[in-house]
């Protein structure tokens, strides 16, 4: 009988470790409710869910609003705005420009890529890919991709004219 007791002890230890987990980025102990009604109602208090926070108004909802979002974003829509835009995502953070062909150099052509790294003000936050074609005639073209000194010119228009955003608009903000 004293076995008997001695297992179901054992059992039922074994099912309360199988409550607490380990976080695998923080390595902290977690606690996960055993009973699944009340891990739903937490689960249900919490809000979001499979799609997110679908047709609430909370305050702490995050919402992208384009005309003041990011400033590189719109840095790099100003400053290259003569070039036909082909693709533009902003959750993915990448701008897609289409081939450009200087009035003067009717057989040269550039594409530019824009990819947004992280949201901050700095040189390293984007990352321009700029590729040429040649043509002589309408069916023998070649691509390259255009020197590192024609992308570092590109970035650095782009962060100058975000620098003159964000200046102009901390002197909105002042005001």
């Amino acid at each position: 009988m004293k076995s008997n007791n001695f297992f179901k002890a054992i059992f039922i230890l074994g099912l309360l470790a199988g409550c607490a987990q380990k976080d695998p980025v923080t390595g902290e102990n977690k606690y996960i409710e055993p009973d699944l009604k009340k891990r739903t109602e937490q689960a249900r208090d919490k809000g979001g869910g499979i799609f997110g926070n679908i047709g609430k108004n909370s305050k702490d909802q995050s919402s992208v609003d384009f005309k003041s979002s990011n400033v590189l974003w719109r840095a790099t829509l100003k400053s290259l705005e003569f070039l036909p835009l082909m693709n533009a995502d902003y959750s993915g953070g990448v701008i897609i420009y289409d081939w450009y062909s200087n009035p003067n150099k009717p057989t040269e052509q550039i594409k530019i890529s824009v990819q947004f790294l992280n949201n901050e003000l700095r040189s390293d936050s984007i990352k321009i890919v700029a590729h040429k074609k040649n043509c002589d005639n309408i069916n023998k073209c070649s691509n390259l991709e255009v020197d590192q000194q024609f992308a570092s010119s590109v970035k650095e228009s782009i962060i100058n004219s975000a620098r003159l955003i964000k200046i102009e608009e901390s002197k909105k903000e002042k005001k």
